[in-house]
């Protein structure tokens, strides 16, 4: 996915929050409100993220199998396992952007949280276990 691509959906999703914080007239009293990006659909929000290059929030088994790979790793990192979660799905946009760089300090941002530190390298750790065990194909 290229930078353009990550723009445009940020920017739709911003347009879609600015638009239910839009003044209106008298006139416009009795119309219906805009959608904000909290009324978005789950199909909209999904769209959204994959266009970013996040994947869907995995569930069950394979919610697990991430922790399961992620603990290898950084076992602190999964002491929040929503955080660790929202931290692997963020991170793909990472590593599935083009031309982004220093994205092993980036995971060690992402997954530093309350008491867990990740460094660098253990970053890169993190961003090679997410490419092999294919969660950020999107």
């Amino acid at each position: 996915m290229n930078r353009t691509a990550t723009a445009a959906a940020l920017t739709a999703a911003t347009l879609l929050t600015l638009t239910a914080c839009s003044s209106s007239s008298d006139d416009e009293t009795d119309a219906k409100p805009k959608a904000s990006a909290s009324e978005l659909t789950q199909k909209q929000k999904d769209d959204i993220s994959a266009a970013a290059g996040m994947p869907p929030r995995p569930t069950g088994e394979k919610r697990q199998q991430l922790l399961d790979a992620l603990a290898k790793v950084v076992p602190d990192a999964v002491r929040y396992e929503d955080k660790a979660v929202d931290a692997a799905r963020n991170q793909c946009s990472a590593i599935n952007g083009e031309g982004v760089n220093r994205i092993g300090w980036l995971a060690s941002q992402r997954f530093t949280y309350k008491d867990v530190t990740t460094t660098e390298a253990q970053g890169k750790q993190i961003n090679d276990t997410l490419k092999s065990i294919g969660f950020c194909k999107v």
